[in-house]
């Protein structure tokens, strides 16, 4: 197996500006839907597992770089509420494979800085993915980073039906009143609470799909769809997203003066 992140300091504003980036116009929160393994590993002769196995590698490039540009925070798609249904066999290897990420990475994150976060319900996730999971965040807690949270058994309308169900448990307690219900309170009982929303959300793959992901979270954010599957996606891919993001006109429904 590579190497994991690299020891290399973050980038200075000159170094970033060098690979033709504004450090002024960086996002804060990238989000990632990291699609394409299977169909990568098919295009190339090989089992659909091997894709998977390749976007490890992806996983840990853009992982680094993000930290080297100094975001606050990268959110990565890893497993969708509905990847359930996909045959056991490839489904054991996934869980195989994040089990493995978790265990060999471990040091690596924590020697970066970087604070690790999961959100989804990793409760139906095999005990002993669940135990290096705890491991991973705790071992990462007071870290003072870019925040590295994977998003592992995660879907959008379950986590927003979550927060209704709580907000509604409240209203019913008599700990909220119905006209105190607003966008600030929904945020606060979502996974996401106390992070920053994504500004820019990268999908590969050539798919123009958000997959029930971080809805209420990305009504603002841009997005960037990009031709390469996910083992071919590397440090020069997200220099080019960020790029574009930078080229943007973000009027969040109002005009620019």
């Amino acid at each position: 197996m590579e190497s994991g992140l690299s020891k290399e300091n973050p980038y200075t504003p000159e170094q970033i500006s060098s690979l033709g980036l504004l450090p002024e116009r960086l996002p804060r929160h990238v989000a990632i839907i990291m699609d394409g393994n299977g169909r990568w590993a098919q295009s190339h002769g090989m089992p659909r597992i091997e894709g998977h196995r390749r976007g490890v590698n992806s996983v840990r490039a853009v992982v680094e770089e993000s930290s080297r540009l100094g975001l606050e925070q990268l959110t990565l798609y890893c497993f969708s509420s509905e990847n359930w249904k996909r045959p056991p066999t490839e489904l054991n290897l996934l869980m195989r494979l994040l089990r493995h990420y978790l265990v060999e990475e471990r040091e690596e994150i924590h020697a970066q800085g970087l604070q690790f976060c999961t959100i989804g319900d990793i409760t139906e996730l095999s005990p002993i993915i669940q135990e290096e999971i705890h491991q991973t965040t705790e071992r990462t807690q007071n870290n003072t980073g870019m925040r590295l949270c994977l998003a592992i058994n995660y879907g959008s309308r379950s986590e927003i039906c979550g927060a209704v169900r709580e907000i509604a448990a409240a209203v019913r307690d008599g700990e909220v009143n119905a006209s105190e219900i607003d966008e600030t309170l929904i945020s606060s009982k979502l996974m996401t609470a106390g992070m920053p929303d994504p500004d820019l959300v990268i999908r590969t793959a050539s798919e123009f799909r958000v997959s029930n992901f971080l809805l209420w979270q990305i009504s603002y954010a841009e997005l960037y769809i990009c031709e390469k599957r996910w083992p071919e996606f590397r440090e020069l891919d997200l220099h080019e997203a960020i790029k574009s993001y930078a080229e943007r006109d973000r009027r969040f429904g109002g005009l620019n003066k």
